[in-house]
């Protein structure tokens, strides 16, 4: 008689018993390898750092993927499955930041398009590209509330409002992780870096954070909560250390928060080496102490410090670790390879059409042109061009294709990417000469280049001006202490101003930058981000007019380094009137939510359904907006509440809703908030516990007010 199927390679069985019953038949060695997470491959953004297969234990529980080709990939997944004793497979996770092969614009752009649906699309198309190239879990979105624009991974989040970050994220995971895990098309999401990590003191990566536990709970810990409601399947731990406890072993932050509170049933994965890092952190004396520290505070899986894989056992054997415990983290990594299907189904099938498909493509050039904001368009309104004859485009980022990818460019190909140029000469040739002059490099001081770029300068009718940064002077380890452009291309800004063009800068950056010099010489300026594949076509329709910008500022733009932090949702000053910069303004140069349009939009006054409630109610209030100007145009219209007197103080206003709609020249559009008041007007309590108090709140839309009043 043959032997029965164990319960685990059932397909019909629940996850649950699966789960429970290959456990069961688990050794203690093999339960620590499933909690340990190596390389195989090769990484675009550093070296070959990958280990040779055969360094690879089969019974593994991870590996980070770096490259494309599903049949190195079936290999290791073969041995997993074939040579290991009990054939659990591997997960295979990468960085699909913001594309795997479509790449399409930085995170802190796709906020800015305010589209959270189009940013779902675009998460999918990461998905299936990955999924058909054998990744199974991207370690994206990055949900790190960001306030200080020198921190270079300001480009990898939705900016400084925590609503923001939450929205977005919900919109990522439902992207990434489609209807079910274990779709051939779906990947698994992975929250980080979870907690407080935006928060490094003077924009530094890796560094000690004081975060006060009222704000932790009131401004970093939403975006996560929403993630988790939204499924996500994993959480990465943070490298920074949170006001004394390193995220990488926060049992409060791990263990009563996620998995108590909120009972996220998934696994938490360390950031690389961040379990080792304990010791630089001084918080354990040696890598031992490190991996028990980390494992009872909750943190599942270990990338690339060789921590669980080398000391784990010994630890349980000293009793130091519980096999309850390391039993606990076991069944979460095992429960999120059943949800994937990879029990079922390990082997990926290996296809011709997985990337650029034309759909996918449609989606990335959508993204980057609803991502993009128009900064200025002074009274001269040279945008968008209308009878342009001659076009000069200059600047280093002009035919730039690299850099327009940004940072964590996946497996993103340079020769796909449409450049500024390219996008300027498809849209305008046949209608105007177009020519071009570099003018400078991106950083240096050659201005050799100089002469030929405003003679360029001085023939034509007008000059586009592409400036900005390199693709790794933002994201990880990009730290920078001035936010301002290199001087080389300040001064190429001030020759081409020189020729008294009609002047339009289009900047292609990864942060928020200082322009208060660049502002006064430009005419127009256009925010492209840095803006994936499509970012050329994108550009060259905003300038023809083809495409109405309707981006809006995710993060603030200071006037002046000086001034970070700087962002919209301070709290109260104790004096209205003083505590101002006295050598320059204290406002900021472009604020959150900031963007103009080809044309112009009247609000109404906002009405209510009700302005006495009780806390049981939902009240409605509206605002009509028409377009008062001769274009269609997409108006995103953002929802702020303002609670003037609270036992807790709160910020001046706080965003907690916002809709983008579609407004034909002369129509009108209603735009409706319906308040939940224990949602929308409570807040939190340092130990995370919501409330809501009776009494006045303030409901603020585009500069106008509506008084509301709580009863009860």
């Amino acid at each position: 008689m043959e032997p029965s199927m164990p319960l685990y390679k059932d397909s019909r069985v629940p996850v649950e018993i699966r789960v429970a019953d290959l456990l069961a038949r688990m050794t203690l060695d093999e339960k620590v390898l499933q909690l340990n997470q190596y390389t195989l491959g090769r990484n675009n953004n550093a070296n070959n750092i990958g280990e040779e297969v055969k360094e690879i234990p089969a019974e593994i529980g991870s590996l980070i993927y770096f490259d494309t080709d599903p049949g190195l990939r079936n290999a290791m997944q073969r041995r997993a499955v074939e040579e290991s004793r009990l054939g659990i497979p591997v997960i295979f996770g990468y960085d699909a930041i913001h594309g795997f092969r479509t790449i399409y614009p930085i995170s802190l752009a796709q906020a800015c398009s305010w589209n959270p649906a189009l940013v779902r699309k675009a998460c999918a198309v990461s998905a299936q590209e990955a999924r058909m190239s054998g990744v199974d879990w991207t370690f994206s979105p990055m949900i790190d509330v960001a306030r200080d624009p020198r921190w270079g991974r300001v480009a990898e989040g939705y900016g400084e409002d925590p609503y923001t970050n939450a929205v977005f994220c919900e919109a990522s995971v439902r992207g990434y992780q489609g209807k079910k895990l274990s779709d051939s098309t779906s990947v698994a999401a992975c929250l980080k870096h979870y907690v407080g990590y935006g928060a490094s003191e003077a924009g530094r990566d890796y560094v000690y954070t004081e975060v006060s536990p009222q704000t932790l709970w009131d401004t970093y810990l939403p975006p996560y909560e929403a993630g988790v409601k939204a499924g996500a399947a994993t959480l990465m731990s943070s490298f920074n250390d949170i006001s004394g406890v390193p995220g990488s072993a926060n049992r409060y932050t791990m263990t009563e928060i996620l998995k108590k509170r909120w009972k996220h049933d998934g696994f938490i994965v360390s950031d690389w080496g961040a379990i080792e890092q304990l010791k630089n952190q001084g918080f354990a004396a040696d890598k031992r102490e490190a991996a028990w520290r980390a494992l009872n505070a909750g943190l599942e899986m270990d990338m690339m410090s060789h921590a669980y894989d080398r000391h784990l056992a010994d630890l349980v054997a000293e009793g130091k670790v519980s096999q309850q415990t390391v039993d606990d983290a076991v069944r979460r990594v095992l429960r999120v390879k059943f949800r994937l299907g990879l029990f079922d189904n390990p082997y990926t099938p290996e296809v011709p059409d997985r990337f650029l498909r034309p759909s996918s493509l449609e989606t990335a050039g959508q993204l980057a042109a609803e991502s993009m904001v128009l900064l200025k368009n002074d009274s001269t309104q040279i945008l968008p061009f209308k009878d342009v004859r001659r076009i000069a485009v200059i600047g280093p980022l002009a035919r730039d294709k690299w850099d327009l990818f940004g940072s964590w460019c996946g497996h993103g190909d340079p020769e796909t990417v449409t450049t500024f140029w390219d996008g300027i000469v498809k849209e305008f040739g046949g209608k105007a000469e177009i020519r071009y002059a570099e003018g400078c490099r991106r950083d240096g001081n050659d201005r050799s280049g100089f002469k030929a770029a405003a003679d360029t300068a001085a023939w034509a009718d007008v000059v586009v001006l592409c400036l900005g940064e390199n693709m790794k002077w933002s994201g990880e380890n990009a730290s920078r202490s001035s936010i301002s452009l290199p001087a080389i291309q300040e001064e190429l800004a001030a020759e081409i101003a020189r020729c008294g063009k009609p002047l339009v800068i289009v900047l292609s950056n990864g942060r928020p930058l200082e322009l208060n010099r660049l502002e006064p010489m430009a005419n127009a300026i256009l925010e492209a981000w840095q803006p994936g594949v499509k970012g050329g076509d994108a550009v060259a329709g905003i300038l023809s007019g083809r495409i109405n910008p309707s981006g809006k500022l995710a993060i603030t733009f200071p006037y002046s380094a000086g001034q970070i932090p700087i962002y919209y949702n301070r709290r109260k000053s104790g004096r209205h009137h003083q505590g101002f910069y006295q050598d320059i303004t204290s406002e900021p140069l472009y604020p959150f939510g900031h963007g103009l349009s080809y044309t112009t939009y009247a609000y109404g006054d906002l009405t209510a359904s009700a302005t006495d409630f009780r806390r049981g109610d939902r009240i409605k209030v509206s605002v009509a907006v028409t377009n008062t100007g001769s274009v269609a145009g997409d108006e995103t219209v953002m929802w702020f509440v303002s609670d003037p007197y609270c036992s807790i103080t709160r910020p001046v206003r706080e965003l907690k809703y916002f809709e983008k709609k579609h407004i034909e020249p002369g129509r009108t559009e209603v735009y409706t908030f319906t308040i939940d008041p224990m949602r929308d007007l409570s807040f939190v309590d340092s130990d995370g516990k919501r409330f809501l108090e009776a009494g006045e709140y303030n409901v603020i839309v585009n500069g106008k007010s509506l008084k509301l009043n709580l009863t009860e």
